[in-house]
């Protein structure tokens, strides 16, 4: 049977419009060659009406933030200066140590952003970063990875999670540069899922006159597509205990970092996530707190202002733990949540959404016009026993690339000096000499971090130029 012939005597899909009030979607039905006809079945046969409808009619849960915000406490956590020295961080070393060297440890790296806001029209990962090098988020990252199953001589199976709009570009490119030396075997991409928007009467928008508009369901989306992409069943193949969870627009990303998967490993942990002291009160990270002894992030735009000033005995902001998006999650607590639908909410955010107008002609509104529905990974906090925080110094583990200039930070140019001076302070440590307004770079591969490179750099070392170290 003809694509069009299907598609027009299926009466289960149109039943399903009838039901749900959508028969709008085919309006231009008849304005579309048979491949378009088919191509929009098929995509409105995906789509789960009945989700939609209940999350439009407001069956979620909906947070009273002031009053969580009122209850707030820090959550149990491991400050950055017991992250450097004392007899339980040597003991979390040792632990995260042997779970690498085991091949227990896997990767996911989120990876599903555009470059848009960067001026930069293809997938964030390929985005050029390296001070020196011009390398790749995509590169820096992985080469990360395998620094670090290179010293315990294992390996660690690493996980990208794109989006349909980086997806095959981004398999491309690493394709192209052979998954930088990583092997094909240990790396995996996977799709995150998608969901449509709705307007304010409830009705899915066309991007297109043959497209339903969807965006990417948001990093919770992590769990489901882990599952149906058998990334999930890779990983109990090969016998993972512990999966390191990071974002691509981060290259100071300390990863795998035994001392973190350690702690999370003494503690007994489900989850653990990173987390920086905030800058600021009103920092736009999500606030890692505990209300009535359950771990959750309250985001910034929910948190009251009283409450994001609020100062300790000593002067110091009472809710300092600013998140990172950097988990190091059971991989039985990931299969768990998975099978439970409920295990994360969905957010509603109303976002400005192009559409096709009863016209045929596309808009562009100038304001909010649609509500897009998102999961968050770290709202897995509240179910994970023994959840606990780990702070790392920003300087040493965060600085995240998200704008072009002239915006004041988290700019390109802004980033590559945090990994230079990164880099630099490492120098410095190994008793080396850096002149002043000189660029240093450190291929992961040379060595991961300070305590390697002291076995590479003796302190009569003197860097007067640029350098990048391979």
């Amino acid at each position: 049977m003809p694509p069009t012939e299907k598609a027009m005597n299926d009466s289960e899909l149109q039943s399903i419009l009838d039901q749900y009030d959508q028969t709008h979607l085919v309006q231009f039905w008849e304005e579309l060659n048979a491949d378009q006809q088919s191509q929009l079945a098929d995509q409105i046969r995906g789509i789960d009406f009945e989700l939609l409808k209940s999350l439009n009619q407001g069956e979620y849960t909906e947070h009273d933030w002031a009053s969580l915000a009122a209850k707030a406490e820090l959550p149990p956590a491991i400050t950055s200066e017991q992250l450097k020295s004392g007899d339980e961080f040597e003991a979390a070393v040792k632990a995260g140590e042997q779970a690498i060297a085991a091949g227990q440890v896997a990767m996911i790296l989120v990876a599903g952003g555009q470059g848009s806001r960067l001026g930069f029209e293809h997938p964030k990962g390929m985005f050029p970063i390296g001070p020196i090098s011009d390398h790749s988020l995509y590169q820096i990252i992985m080469e990360k990875a395998k620094a670090r199953a290179s010293q315990f001589g294992s390996t660690i199976p690493f996980y990208i999670m794109t989006s349909p709009p980086t997806h095959q570009e981004s398999s491309q490119f690493l394709s192209e540069n052979n998954y930088f030396n990583y092997g094909q075997a240990d790396v995996q991409l996977f799709c995150q899922g998608t969901m449509p928007a709705v307007d304010s009467d409830g009705k899915l928008l066309l991007e297109d006159k043959d497209r339903v508009f969807v965006s990417p369901d948001g990093h919770g989306g992590t769990l489901a597509a882990l599952s149906n992409s058998g990334c999930l069943a890779d990983m109990q193949k090969r016998g993972i205990k512990y999966v390191f969870y990071g974002q691509v627009d981060n290259p100071l990303i300390q990863v795998c970092d035994p001392a973190l998967i350690g702690y999370h490993i003494l503690r007994h942990s489900e989850m653990t996530s990173q987390v920086v002291r905030k800058s600021e009160p009103l920092q736009k990270v999500g606030n890692v707190v505990s209300v009535d002894g359950v771990v959750q992030v309250i985001e910034y735009s929910d948190l009251p202002e009283q409450y994001a000033r609020q100062t300790d005995a000593d002067g110091n902001l009472k809710l300092w733990a600013g998140s990172i998006a950097v988990h190091v999650f059971d991989f039985a607590f990931l299969v768990s949540a998975n099978e439970n639908a409920d295990s994360l909410p969905f957010h509603r955010a109303s976002k400005k959404v192009p559409f096709v107008d009863a016209n045929g002609q596309q808009v562009k509104p100038e304001s909010p016009n649609a509500t897009k529905f998102e999961k968050f990974i770290f709202d897995l906090m509240p179910s994970a026993n023994n959840a606990i925080v780990c702070e790392v110094d920003a300087a040493e583990g965060f600085c995240a690339v998200k704008n072009a200039p002239p915006a004041p930070s988290e700019t390109p140019e802004h980033v590559r000096q945090a990994i230079s001076d990164l880099h630099t302070s490492w120098l410095k440590q190994c008793d080396a000499e850096v002149a002043d307004g000189v660029k240093i770079e450190i291929n992961p591969m040379f060595a991961v971090d300070a305590k390697q490179l002291s076995n590479k750099v003796n302190g009569s070392e003197k860097f007067t130029e640029d350098t990048y170290l391979e």
